[in-house]
């Protein structure tokens, strides 16, 4: 009697060791699919030709995200973009460091994302003014800020370093290149 008391304590203690186990494995896998569910994405771009668009389209798809466009309040002209014509707009602008463009509107629900994709041509081997100008309006507190860029030949890793800078209250995550 006393092996057969033995052998059953024994084996409610197995299952219940493996129930432990089971509900455990239950719990880590549900809070993992709830934090991967609560993690919202939100791609900004600012775009003046479209290749910055169709790059953030592409980034939009891969992370599931929303999308919202940096949109000038007075759009650019071709002529605005000759960065080869010193008296151009995107020249003059990128001359002064404290230049703010000014932009349609405000992403009213920013507050609802955690992760911040922010797009842009490189120009003048940084980001365009206008983009600070969007930094600036609104508070990217808590969030994760990642950089993507498009370029005919110069890098992004100077453009994160200089908004990284700019902007050292954020916490600045990685940064991609996308031609």
């Amino acid at each position: 009697m006393i092996i057969l008391a033995a052998i059953m304590s024994f084996s409610m203690a197995a299952c219940s060791q493996g129930n432990n186990k089971k509900e455990n494995k239950e719990t880590t896998q549900n809070t993992e699919k709830q934090e991967e569910k609560e993690m919202k994405t939100l791609v900004v771009y600012f775009s003046a030709t479209g290749t910055t668009k169709a790059a953030a389209q592409k980034l939009a798809k891969e992370f599931n995200a929303d999308l919202y466009e940096i949109t000038p309040e007075q759009p650019y002209t071709d002529a605005d973009l000759d960065w080869r014509d010193k008296q151009s707009r995107s020249t003059i602008e990128m001359q002064d460091k404290s230049s703010r463009p000014a932009i349609q509107g405000r992403c009213e629900n920013i507050a609802d994302y955690d992760v911040v994709w922010i797009g842009f041509p490189v120009w003048w081997y940084t980001a365009p003014t206008i983009v600070n100008t969007f930094i600036e309006a609104h508070d990217l507190s808590g969030k994760t800020l990642n950089v993507f860029a498009t370029s005919g030949g110069s890098k992004v890793e100077p453009c994160t370093a200089d908004l990284k800078k700019a902007y050292p209250q954020y916490t600045w995550g990685e940064s991609r290149l996308m031609n």
